[in-house]
């Protein structure tokens, strides 16, 4: 480029020489004008040169944008090349990360699906467990029940039982004897009721306190003993075997009732 600008200086000044030469030949001198002819033609040479040079610029400036255009559209392509190519990795990297994203939600699900399921299963088995508990108590629960009827039926049976032989034995000894007819009939309820041999001898002495504390009564009633009362206690007394003490007991016990009730 600095040779071209001074290439273009010179052909200036050759110029400036020929025009200072034509002024020159304007006087008439012939050597002058020869001169100035050689010259001329130096300075054609030198616009020649010159503007060959700047042809030669020009076209060493075309082919350098060519080749800079080149080279851009080369680093162009490249980059481009390098973004598809950057672009398709990452592609495939989201790919596989959405495959892998992918695969291990499956695992998830179905890890769930296995955990729900084995949870429903450890639910099942607990509910039968529970039920069968729950059955197991019911009948438990039903045997006590049906055992305390039972217990309670037997009771009560047993309770009715002595009542009824209670009653019986009352009945026999209400006069203060008890004949062998009755004797036979307390002896066949004896043995029909299961009454043994104890029982019957404190059902006995109860009955016969009974009888004897109402025969007191019955003496009492008027508000003092007849002298048949009197015989019929101590014949009572002595069947029954009731101790002096006893017979005051009662007695003090009638009339104290007697007393209240007046």
């Amino acid at each position: 480029m600095a040779e071209i600008d001074e290439q273009r200086k010179k052909v200036e000044e050759l110029k400036k020489k020929i025009l200072e030469q034509k002024k020159k030949a304007a006087g008439g001198n012939g050597g002058v004008e020869l001169e100035t002819k050689s010259r001329e033609e130096e300075a054609k040479k030198a616009a020649e040169e010159a503007h060959h040079q700047e042809q030669q610029r020009i076209a060493e400036e075309a082919r350098l944008r060519a080749e800079e255009e080149l080279r851009r559209k080369k680093e162009e392509e490249s980059l481009r090349q390098a973004e598809e190519e950057a672009r398709k990795k990452a592609d495939e990297a989201k790919r596989m990360a959405e495959a892998v994203a992918r695969k291990k939600a499956e695992e998830e699900a179905k890890r769930l699906s296995e955990e729900i399921e084995k949870k429903k299963a450890e639910e099942a088995v607990r509910r039968a467990a529970e039920e069968a508990e729950r059955r197991k108590r019911e009948e438990a629960d039903r045997k006590r029940t049906e055992e305390s009827l039972a217990a309670q039926a037997k009771q009560a049976t047993a309770m009715a039982t002595f009542q009824a032989y209670a009653q019986a034995l009352k009945q026999a000894w209400t006069d203060g004897v008890m004949g062998n007819e009755e004797a036979a009939i307390l002896e066949a309820l004896k043995k029909a009721f299961g009454i043994t041999p104890q029982e019957h001898a404190g059902l006995e002495q109860e009955v016969q306190l009974e009888i004897y504390l109402e025969a007191i009564m019955n003496g009492w009633k008027d508000g003092a003993i007849t002298p048949q009362d009197s015989e019929r206690l101590d014949e009572l007394r002595d069947k029954f075997k009731i101790s002096a003490e006893e017979h005051l007991r009662l007695e003090k016990q009638v009339r104290h009732e007697i007393l209240r009730q007046r």
